[in-house]
């Protein structure tokens, strides 16, 4: 697993991505599938989401939506469409540090 301090800076990439490959998602089903797609090398604690999740509404890139079944209640995450461009820009960013990671550690690769 890779250190809370490396990954701290790109949780929320790595959310919004997340949401993006489905219509909505509820917390633990996020992080779950975090964790599938990395390879459990990645691992988003409830801690670490649920305050990223919030700053998300609140910048207007989530929704959230309480969905009652049976006795239970989930609130559902999706990616609206201002979510979804700067997911992609966020990408691109995170992109070019990782070019820029690799021109540093490896000058002759570059």
């Amino acid at each position: 697993m890779y250190s809370s301090q490396l990954l701290k800076g790109t949780f929320q990439t790595i959310i919004l991505k997340v949401l993006s490959e489905k219509e909505k998602m509820y917390g633990y089903e996020i992080t779950q599938k975090v964790k599938e797609l990395s390879n459990d090398e990645i691992v988003v604690t409830e801690g670490s989401l649920y305050p990223i999740l919030h700053k998300l509404e609140e910048l207007g890139w989530v929704t959230a939506e309480r969905v009652t079944i049976g006795n239970r209640t989930r609130r559902y995450y999706s990616l609206t469409k201002s979510g979804s461009e700067n997911m992609r820009v966020k990408i691109d960013e995170f992109e070019r540090f990782i070019q820029t990671m690799k021109s540093i550690f490896n000058p002759k690769l570059t």
